[in-house]
């Protein structure tokens, strides 16, 4: 931690003594003088961002790992960056650590500790008529249908009351009254608020996910993940493709704060029934889930670039926010290498999307480094294969895009540029490229997101009509999302990907973007307050796996880190400058120090403790050749089985032949007996 710290500290002394001479003011912003020295200067940061990881694999919350024998951490990186070209991120929704993996065999979870040592293991509950309960962590599974969950809170304001941060630490004891709350600010809680708050408390295991499972035990199986920012699902799709939400906007437009941002000033649009669209709870940096303003009402295209669920405005019930244009560096400005003016050229907004980024742009220009490639797949951004031959409105092509889930979407200088929009395609368009093998030769990212539906044909197992009509989404979101269903998209993902050519040069990583608000144990750090003052980085943790004929087996690995590892580790392995030293992301991390006092307000892929870069995951017995690559068969599950539900018949741990902690330790919690996985979907039970 000290030395972290320590790092960050010398980095940003070094940045305000060191950057001087190379950059110079002109008409209010910096401009090259002299690149060499600028890039000598960011070469230095990323040597010693090396030097940090190879020396402190491990954050105050996890345990040191030894190698079976040593490689350096440099030595590490470069033979992985001979055997992996393929990186694919299967980024789901909504799940914490502990309610998916928290009896998961030698992982931090709910039982590695007495009750009396685990945060938040009983917390307080308000019965129906008034009388004061507690809640600790209870198991639910086949018998309650628990792959079919309704929806909890998970707003910026709302994660961080449930964390309850006491003078900088993170208590982790609210997050069933907090959820109660919500439903029954005052008087007796309902029914139905009761059973939210039971619900924040629920966990499953094996026998509801046990393809994720399956993946956790065979491959590596990360438990000190926490997600980004405390905040909700388009926070997590920004994060993982830029490391951050907006914080260095934020610094370098003040008037941007996401708590003082005033929509009045911005533009406004009227929907058929006459509702408002406007810039009501917009913002930097991002916090909450506004549509991108690219393919909104208020986009300023008269005829949109990219697309939009046509639910998305459309409705009666309330007016409609959409977010300010994102104008910081992301994957796709550091992959564009020294193509970076030539691609950026074609922005048919240069002025508005690329001001912020135009010391970024120039120094990737000199850099030298060759472009890497990149790719979005969401499911519903096209044409998908269940879609009708020509629907055109909600019910037919993008009704299962999940507009803002999409990261890219949400900066001007993807959506306004052609080349850059050429790299979003539907989640169809994935299994079409590697059946025919027509991904780039080079390699590259590839994001792989679900939706609304699926386009496997799969419906939930729930005798409740309701729960079969509402969720049938692939992406793991609660409230729409079958869990069975959405593991199965990705199974079919991973199948699909051994199956390939691609197989042989590919990490898969399985991540989710935010924890759902559901209970965790471990309380994250806190290293980032927003402008709101409430915790702000980082938030509850989230699962993270990563698959690769190269990686480690039966391992839980202890490594801090964010979704911002998975950006630092697409940087180490294509050679990147990572985004937080690019120099429109150092000046705004300067700014952020000295006009907030905030030492972290910029990218998280460098310079920010806790951040690991989940090297830890490849076996150093595979890269050198001492031990054979993990077959492709070892990765695949049977088609029959995915295809069907429930899977394994309910008995998943069996099939798994994993016993999980709970169980071992003869530990039966109860459920609940008023307890309704669907208190919104099925009311009353």
């Amino acid at each position: 931690m000290k030395r972290a710290l320590a790092m960050a500290c010398s980095a940003l002394c070094a940045l305000s003594m060191t950057i001087q001479p190379a950059l110079a003011e002109q008409d209010g912003r910096l401009a090259f003088n002299r690149p060499d020295d600028t890039h000598a200067f960011v070469a230095g940061l990323m040597d010693r961002e090396a030097w940090h990881n190879g020396g402190r694999e491990q954050g105050e919350h996890g345990e040191h790992r030894r190698h079976r024998f040593h490689l350096t951490h440099a030595q590490l990186v470069q033979l992985v960056r001979k055997k992996i070209k393929y990186v694919f991120v299967l980024y789901q929704e909504n799940r914490s650590f502990d309610s998916y993996f928290g009896t998961f065999p030698g992982a931090d979870g709910l039982y590695s500790q007495p009750a009396a040592k685990t945060p938040g293991f009983v917390q307080t509950l308000v019965n129906t008529d008034g009388t004061v309960g507690t809640i600790s962590p209870f198991r639910i599974g086949p018998k309650q249908y628990a792959w079919d969950t309704d929806d909890i809170d998970h707003s910026h304001a709302r994660i961080a009351a449930k964390m309850d941060v006491v003078a900088g630490k993170p208590l982790m004891d609210k997050f069933a009254v907090t959820e109660e709350l919500k439903y029954s600010p005052t008087g007796n809680p309902s029914l139905k608020a009761k059973q939210f708050g039971e619900l924040a408390m629920a966990y499953e295991d094996c026998d509801t996910v046990p393809f994720l499972w399956r993946y956790a035990d065979r491959f590596v199986l990360f438990d000190h993940v926490f997600q980004d920012i405390t905040g909700p699902s388009t926070p997590g799709n920004l994060s993982i493709f830029a490391a951050q939400t907006g914080l260095t906007q934020w610094a370098l437009h003040p008037n941007e704060a996401f708590s003082t941002f005033d929509p009045a000033t911005g533009p406004t649009a009227t929907n058929p029934h006459g509702l408002k669209v406007t810039e009501a709870g917009a913002g930097e940096p991002v916090m909450d889930d506004n549509d991108p303003l690219w393919g909104s009402p208020l986009d300023p295209n008269k005829t949109p670039n990219v697309p939009v669920n046509a639910g998305d405005f459309g409705g009666s019930a309330y007016t409609y926010g959409v977010q300010l244009n994102q104008t910081y560096a992301s994957i796709a400005i550091n992959t564009m290498g020294r193509n970076a003016t030539a691609i950026t050229r074609h922005d048919s907004d240069a002025a508005g999307d690329l001001a912020d980024i135009h010391d970024d742009i120039s120094y990737l220009t000199r850099s030298g480094h060759k472009q890497v490639n990149w790719g979005w797949y969401e499911e519903g951004y096209d044409h998908e294969p269940t879609d009708p031959a020509n629907p055109v409105d909600a019910n037919g092509t993008h009704a299962s895009y999940i507009t803002h889930h999409n990261g890219p979407q949400y900066f001007g200088y993807v959506a306004n540029n052609p080349d850059e929009r050429a790299n979003l395609h539907g989640l169809g368009d994935l299994f079409t490229a590697l059946k025919g093998g027509t991904l780039p030769a080079a390699g590259g990212v590839f994001y792989v997101k679900g939706g609304f539906q699926n386009i496997f044909g799969l419906t939930p197992d729930n005798p409740v009509a309701a729960a079969r009509a509402n969720f049938l989404g692939d992406d793991d979101h609660p409230a729409y999302s079958d869990a069975q269903i959405s593991e199965a998209m990705v199974a079919k993902a991973v199948n699909a990907i051994a199956k390939s050519k691609y197989w042989k040069h590919a990490a898969i990583i399985i991540t989710w973007d935010d924890s759902e608000g559901d209970y965790d144990h471990v309380p994250p750090p806190v290293i980032v307050n927003g402008p709101d003052k409430q915790v702000f980085k980082f938030g509850p943790r989230v699962p993270l796996i990563l698959i690769s004929p190269y990686a480690r087996t039966h391992e839980v690995d202890h490594q801090d880190g964010s979704q911002s590892s998975v950006v630092k580790f697409v940087d180490e392995l294509f050679g990147l400058t990572p985004l937080a030293l690019l120099p429109d992301e150092l000046k705004g991390r300067a700014d952020g120090e000295k006009e907030f006092g905030e030492a972290n307000i910029g990218p998280a892929d460098a310079l920010t403790p806790y951040v690991g870069d989940l090297m830890g995951a490849f076996d150093p017995a595979r890269l050198t050749g001492r031990a054979a690559p993990l077959p492709a068969s070892y990765a695949m599950i049977p088609n029959k089985a995915i295809m069907s539900l429930p899977q394994y018949g309910g008995n998943g741990c069996q099939a798994d032949h994993i016993v999980p902690t709970d169980v071992a330790k003869g530990i039966r919690t109860s459920v609940p007996s008023d307890f309704n996985p669907l208190p919104s979907t099925n009311p009353g039970v």
